[in-house]
């Protein structure tokens, strides 16, 4: 998650804080239409936010910063260096990220990363509680309409916190998260292999012992944090790739996150 806050498991609270002039830079995000097939029954659907400095960090001054290294007019080709921590923009947490001796991001295989996805729709009782929680009853109510959850599956909250991502300060002052009920609960019964948010952590906002995370990744599964275009992901039926950068040693990294259907 975007958090360097101490864990229970005694990791550090916060990497040591950005340095370096980032160039001024304004939010670009995501298409929010998928590309439908011809047929009109499958689509293919980024759910990656573009990185850049103004993306919201988890706290005031862990975004990213930019330099341009060199330029085509001076020395015939263009290349930028970033300085950006690891659980910023949309990422994935692996386990070693909360559990001591997890997997880090280049032991998570190929076939852990493309998996079915599943969406619980939260959003409109988000709108009117922001640090609510996907319960049990969620799930459950899910599972009525729609079909079990599959087993292997990443299971996606959408919250519609999404709107709020061109103004950090919104998008990080409340948000919504899995309870860690629900994630044990569906760790324990469906088997799943992920969770995924819209958000800036898989826990609530208010949580300062970060209860999901302990759970999930202490059953060697990871997190993916601030997917972008829930809202037009079928709410079952698509395949999720998760193109995590396989940072040696990673506590997690950036993703490219693309949907098939």
């Amino acid at each position: 998650m975007c958090t360097t806050h101490e864990s229970n498991a005694g990791m550090s609270r916060r990497a040591a804080l950005l340095g370096g002039a980032g160039l001024a830079a304004t939010l670009a995000l995501t298409a929010p239409a998928a590309a439908a097939s011809a047929s009109g029954r499958g689509g293919l659907l980024d759910l990656t936010y573009a990185l850049g400095p103004a993306f919201p960090a988890f706290e005031p001054g862990e975004e990213a910063t930019r330099r341009t290294v060199t330029t085509i007019e001076k020395d015939g080709y263009y290349m930028q260096e970033w300085t950006v921590l690891e659980h910023f923009g949309t990422h994935v947490d692996a386990p070693v990220h909360f559990t001591a001796g997890g997997r880090t991001s280049t032991e998570l295989r190929p076939s852990e990363l493309f998996v079915p996805a599943v969406v619980i729709d939260i959003a409109g009782r988000a709108a009117r509680h922001p640090d609510t929680v996907v319960t049990v009853d969620d799930l459950r109510a899910f599972e009525r309409r729609y079909d079990e959850i599959p087993a292997g599956a990443a299971v996606l909250m959408h919250s519609g916190w999404g709107a709020k991502v061109s103004r950090p300060e919104q998008y990080r002052a409340h948000f919504p998260g899995f309870g860690v009920d629900a994630c044990e609960w569906l760790l324990r019964n469906r088997r799943i292999r992920a969770l995924g948010v819209d958000t800036l952590s898989i826990d609530p906002a208010p949580s300062t012992t970060f209860d999901t995370h302990v759970a999930l990744t202490g059953a060697d599964r990871y997190g993916i944090e601030n997917l972008a275009n829930l809202a037009h992901l079928p709410r079952t039926g698509a395949k999720i790739f998760v193109g995590l950068i396989p940072y040696e040693g990673g506590s997690g990294g950036q993703a490219r996150v693309l949907a098939t259907w």
